[in-house]
Parts: C-alpha cells; sequence; structure tokens
C-alpha cells in the first residue's frame, strides 16, 4: 500500500487498508453503506471479492460524505501487450476504462448487426487501442467507485466535487481521475457540476429508467405488460423467496445464476463476482434480495441496493438452461418494478434487453464518465481528448440510433 502524504485541504482526509479503523463514520446512507459493503473489501482485497478486479481500494470523506476510491498503480493497473491477448489478465471495466472503451466495446460490435459497420468500428477501436496504451489510459483514480456495473450517488456538491479533486490531484498527480455512472434522467444538476469542476464527460453506455412517479410511463399498454410478467410467476409456481429466507447454502447457486447471465450470455468482462462478494452483501443490511423458488429449487434471483431515492441491481441471474418461453428474466425485472413502485423509488436498469425495457415504461438515458485530466502530461491528455471525441462523436450517436 502506498503512503499517504498530508495535504492542507483539512475539508478531506483518505483512508486505506492500514488507517481505515481510525475512520468515524456518520449515520449518513452512504457512510453507513460505505461501513458495511466497501470497507470490509478494503481489509482483504478486491481480488478476494471479484475475480476481475485487481486494483487499490481506499476511502476519501469530504464533509459528511464517505466516499469509496478504487486506484490503479503501476503493479496493478498498466496492461502489457500479453495481458492485453488475454483477457482474464485484464480489469473489469469497473476499474478499467480500457477494457470499457476498447475490450468490451470490441466485443459488443456484433449486437449492430451491420457487418460492414463492425469491420470499420473494429479497425478504429484496434487503433484507438494501441495509443490508449501508449498513453496508459488505466492509470486513473474512479472516485465513488462501488466495483458495481452501476454507482447511483448521494447528494454531491459542486464545491465537494472541487475539494475532492484538489485532493486526488495531489495525492495521485500521475492519474486521471473519473467519476463514472453519470446521467441525466432527473436534472442536470450533477452533470453541470462536473463540467463548472473543469471535467470533461465522455458517453459510456445507454441506461433504462423507470420512475414509478411518471404518469405516461405507465400508459395502459404498459401496466398491461406488467400485470402479464406479474401472472407468470403464479402461473409457472413459483414462490418469491425474500432476504430473510436465503441461507449461506445459497450462495454457490446465487453465484452460478448470475454467471449464467451476465459472464456466459453477456460478457465476461462483466464483475465476476465470488462466494465471498455474495455473502458480504447478503449479510449487508444495505442489499436486499428476492428469489423464485420451485420443488426446492431456486431458478432465479436479484440483489438491488437503494442510494439516494434510487434503486438498483448488481445481482440478476436465472437459469438459461430452462425453457426461455418460461419467462425467467420477465418474472425477475417485473419484481423490481413492483419494488420501486411500491417504494417510490426510480428503477436504474442499467443497459441491455432495450426492447423488452422500452416496452415496459423504461426511458433511455445517455450515462457518461466525467474525467479530469488537466494536470496530465499533454501526451495523456490527447489521448483522453481523442477518445472524448470518437466517443461523443461516433459512439453515442450509434447507441441512440441503434437504442442499444
Amino acid at each position: 500500500m502506498m503512503e499517504l502524504t498530508c495535504h492542507n485541504n483539512s475539508r478531506v482526509r483518505l483512508y486505506d487498508s492500514s488507517n481505515i479503523d481510525n475512520l468515524a463514520c456518520s449515520n449518513s446512507e452512504i457512510s453507513k453503506f460505505i461501513q458495511t459493503y466497501w470497507i470490509p473489501m478494503m481489509k482483504t482485497g478486491s481480488a478476494n471479492f471479484i475475480k476481475n478486479v485487481n486494483t487499490d481500494m481506499y476511502v476519501i470523506t469530504v464533509d459528511d460524505l464517505v466516499l469509496p476510491i478504487t486506484v490503479n498503480h503501476k503493479e496493478n493497473g498498466v496492461i502489457t501487450r500479453t495481458e492485453i491477448s488475454n483477457s482474464k489478465l485484464e480489469n473489469s471495466y469497473v476499474c478499467s476504462p480500457y477494457n470499457h472503451y476498447i475490450t468490451y466495446t470490441k466485443a459488443e460490435l456484433l449486437t449492430l448487426k451491420n457487418p460492414i459497420l463492425e469491420k470499420v468500428l473494429a479497425i478504429v477501436i484496434d487503433f484507438l487501442g494501441k495509443i490508449a496504451h501508449i498513453g496508459s489510459i488505466d492509470q486513473v483514480a474512479i472516485a465513488h467507485n462501488l466495483m458495481l456495473s452501476t454507482n447511483l450517488y448521494p447528494e454531491l456538491s459542486k464545491d465537494q466535487i472541487q475539494a475532492i479533486t484538489e485532493y486526488l490531484k495531489y495525492q495521485f498527480p500521475d492519474k486521471a481521475i473519473i467519476f463514472r455512472s453519470i446521467n441525466t434522467f432527473i436534472n442536470d444538476d450533477l452533470l453541470n457540476d462536473f463540467k463548472l469542476n473543469q471535467y470533461r464527460l465522455i458517453g459510456s453506455r445507454q441506461i433504462y429508467l423507470f420512475n414509478p412517479h411518471e404518469k405516461s410511463a405507465l400508459r395502459t399498454k404498459m401496466r398491461w405488460r406488467l400485470k402479464q410478467d406479474e401472472a407468470l410467476i403464479k402461473k409457472n409456481g413459483y414462490e418469491i423467496i425474500q432476504k430473510h429466507q436465503l441461507t449461506f447454502k445459497d450462495i454457490p447457486r446465487i453465484v452460478e445464476l448470475y454467471n449464467f447471465l451476465y459472464l456466459d450470455k453477456y460478457s465476461i468482462h462483466n464483475p465476476q463476482f465470488t462466494e465471498n462478494f455474495i455473502e458480504l452483501v447478503l449479510k449487508n443490511p444495505m442489499w436486499e434480495f428476492q428469489a423464485l423458488k420451485k420443488a426446492g429449487k431456486i431458478d432465479g434471483v436479484i440483489g438491488f441496493y437503494i442510494v439516494n431515492g434510487m434503486m438498483t441491481t448488481p445481482i440478476l441471474g436465472y437459469d438459461n438452461s430452462l425453457p426461455q418461453q418460461l419467462g425467467l428474466y420477465r418474472m425477475l425485472s417485473v419484481l423490481l418494478t413492483i419494488e420501486a413502485s411500491k417504494q417510490g423509488l426510480i428503477l436504474h436498469q442499467s443497459s441491455g434487453a432495450a426492447e423488452f425495457k422500452r416496452f415496459r415504461g423504461f426511458i433511455g438515458n445517455i450515462e457518461y464518465s466525467a474525467i479530469y485530466h488537466q494536470h496530465l502530461p499533454l501526451q495523456r491528455k490527447l489521448i483522453w481528448l481523442f477518445l472524448e471525441l470518437l466517443v461523443n462523436q461516433i459512439a453515442v450517436p450509434l447507441m441512440k440510433k441503434y437504442q442499444l
């Protein structure tokens, strides 16, 4: 672990595993979340919980905010040419911009179903990958990075962003500073606050969100589809299992179901959660779980958390050896919509299954990563500026056109 140096901003503190026990946490929602989710992982290391994440973990505090930080140092963040050809050695996109914008993006080109366009874009991505490697694109400090597909934000002010940025610039002068998962679904304030702090916004994916307070999202046809999905649960003889009914014996099955969907069907570049991770979040009061069980066997599971009036589902999986017409994905998805509606929460359903989500009242929104690189050498700044140009001018319009 690197030695932390002093900084003259007394508002901001940085903790690593050696001094994390000195952290005095508040009773705020995000503070409790970090205490019960992040700090246990800090103490034993990321790879014990997520196989394809190798990064250093910190906690930063500003005022009463407590936020997680991941930092890629030379020994774990730089990807060699040999490692680029071996995806097992490459960090997941949750802490690797290279994986997100190069490896994973290239693998996703098949979803365009346009062979000519796919070949052209593959050439562009290969070229971008070479210069991204030269420019050490993975040398980053990612603030409020929960190492999940979606990071939900507490209230974060322009002034606090500035304080965090100045501190991280001082502490990690050779790192680009990133905040992932920025969207404008509710309002533009957070995105604009990053712009005011000289952050550059680079598109990352198209996400889908459901707002139960938005009446237009609950039009008769959409409501009818949701009722059909809910009816499938009873029709197929499933029992809805709550978190307190799950036991540690169910952990291997939960991992298996998640792997069926996110790793086998989608991509090995998604976070590869271990049994240690599932055990951690099952014990965590800030996480909720539901499962579909029949004949003593769990066939589907969802695991979600809530921050600042929004919920998202990092854990979702089902047995894909069962017939597709059974509708397990439909049943799991409607459980989430029911829960969001019951609690009056915005449901952040990440990306993928775009047509399915739109037909059920979900609204598409482009999600961004906010990047601060003004303190870096010119060569490294140019890499980020080139990436911004390609992604925002080519990739984002394609996301919107193909509704990816």
